[in-house]
């Protein structure tokens, strides 16, 4: 579909031709791949061009394309032990200090450090024979990174999950082999969330208070194009969510002129890329998605607006952030496959980016009401919240029910949305088709009473 065909074009602002214009991509790199559209000049109005095809927009770089430094991953991690270490007379000397012996190793500096590539921890190269020393190094770390037998989760175990008293429930498998789930530190993690979420959001008003020539259409259409520069990037979804993030915090402080909507959202999908993904694309890459609307100096000037504007703090929780944990505690105890409830719960989810008005509800509690609605949606005669996802969430059924209300609206009328961009992705087998799945008219009043009301959950 071409993408300017999608909106109003009578007010375009064309750059020079190739010849006059100093931010044109070299034949020889705009060869790669087909030119993208702008939005142009964003408008109240939308033309819908019938029987298009979708954008034709270069594709994800490949890690072939980074430096090869990049590509290998050094997978030694250093051994934090509380030791004394002492350096004297070219020898490496390690005290331990422990209750039961003290025993000390000394280590060659030419045996630990022969060359530059193999410097390894120290404690790596203590005697075998010596089983006291080993044992206390390890239970002293063990100790030191709060590592034992009773902190690590295990089905059924225990462990406090927010910053208040909640524990952990029986049969939520929250372990894995996978270190990134960082699951002794879960709790902690997002207990902080839970804090910065508050703190990193944009105003719940800037449209009616701030903004005088951009409207809320406006907004929708500049992310569901976002959705499609994402998609055919290949970016993480972090990129989009966290994009979509600095745009309204940006334009919860700055009044912004419509001819220069869409340069802010490139301006946001570059700094988003360059926190998130391994190779972000050129500066140049996405002046050309524009057709060149906007030069260069243009699109880094505004990068260094938005920057100032969001203090350079770009880390800020957003629904795709706490949705990982609660669709994990959602499959612990459902019938449907993992990747059906997982599929419909971000369909969701990334549907209420297009959503002005949902930016008065927190990330969190967008997240949790996606879990609910996406359990309805499978099984519509159950109910969908239980005493583990109240837990996890820290939400009941009737904190999240006026949110479950607003998105319900929302993906009910996706269907005769003009913004596709979402829709077609999830239409896609590799989302199973959620997009295409039947959507209740209405949701029972009983599914938003809090267990204490209703009792035990079956």
């Amino acid at each position: 579909m071409n993408l300017r065909s999608s909106f109003s074009s009578s007010a375009l602002v064309k750059r020079p031709e190739a010849s006059e214009n100093p931010s044109k991509l070299p034949e020889a790199v705009a060869g790669q791949f087909k030119k993208g559209i702008a939005l142009g000049n964003i408008t109240n109005k939308m033309v819908v061009a019938k029987g298009g095809n979708k954008p034709n927009v270069k594709k994800r770089p490949t890690t072939s394309n980074c430096d090869s430094g990049s590509k290998e991953i050094s997978s030694f991690a250093p051994v934090i032990v509380r030791t004394d270490t002492v350096v004297a007379n070219n020898q490496i000397s390690i005290l331990v200090n422990d209750e039961e012996n003290v025993s000390s190793d000394s280590v060659s500096l030419n045996e630990t450090m022969s060359s530059c590539n193999s410097m390894k921890s120290p404690v790596e190269y203590v005697d075998n024979g010596d089983s006291q020393a080993i044992a206390s190094l390890e239970r002293r770390s063990k100790e030191n990174l709060l590592i034992s037998e009773g902190v690590i989760e295990k089905k059924g175990s225990k462990c406090s999950i927010n910053i208040s008293t909640t524990t952990e429930v029986e049969g939520f498998i929250d372990a894995s082999n996978n270190p990134q789930i960082c699951t002794t530190l879960a709790c902690d993690i997002y207990g902080h969330l839970r804090i910065a979420e508050t703190k990193k959001r944009p105003s719940m008003d800037f449209m009616e208070v701030v903004q005088t020539d951009i409207k809320a259409n406006m907004r929708s259409i500049l992310v569901n194009w976002l959705v499609e520069v994402a998609e055919e990037y290949q970016f993480e979804p972090d990129t989009l969510y966290l994009t979509v993030n600095f745009i309204d915090r940006y334009l919860s402080v700055n009044d912004i002129n419509h001819q220069r909507l869409q340069l802010l959202g490139v301006a946001c999908m570059l700094i988003a890329s360059k926190y998130v993904e391994i190779c972000a694309p050129q500066v140049e890459e996405f002046c050309y998605l524009t057709d060149n609307t906007y030069f260069k100096d243009e699109v880094l000037q505004m990068e260094a607006e938005v920057s100032k504007c969001l203090k350079f703090e770009m880390s800020a929780p957003t629904a795709k952030c706490f949705l990982r944990r609660f669709i994990r505690a959602a499959q612990a105890s459902f019938e449907v496959p993992a990747m059906q409830i997982e599929s419909l719960a971000n369909y969701v989810t990334e549907l209420s980016l297009l959503e002005y008005k949902l930016l008065r509800y927190a990330p969190s509690v967008i997240a949790a009401s996606a879990i609910f609605l996406a359990k309805f949606i499978w099984q519509p005669t159950k109910r969908p919240w239980n005493a583990t996802l109240s837990r996890y969430t820290l939400y009941k059924p009737s904190d999240l029910c006026n949110c479950v209300k607003a998105l319900h609206g929302l993906l009910c009328a996706s269907a005769g949305s003009k913004l596709l961009a979402i829709r077609d992705k999830y239409s896609q087998p590799g989302y199973m088709y959620v997009a295409k799945k039947h959507c209740p008219a209405s949701i029972p009043p009983e599914f938003f009473q809090d267990q204490s009301e209703i009792g035990p959950a079956m």
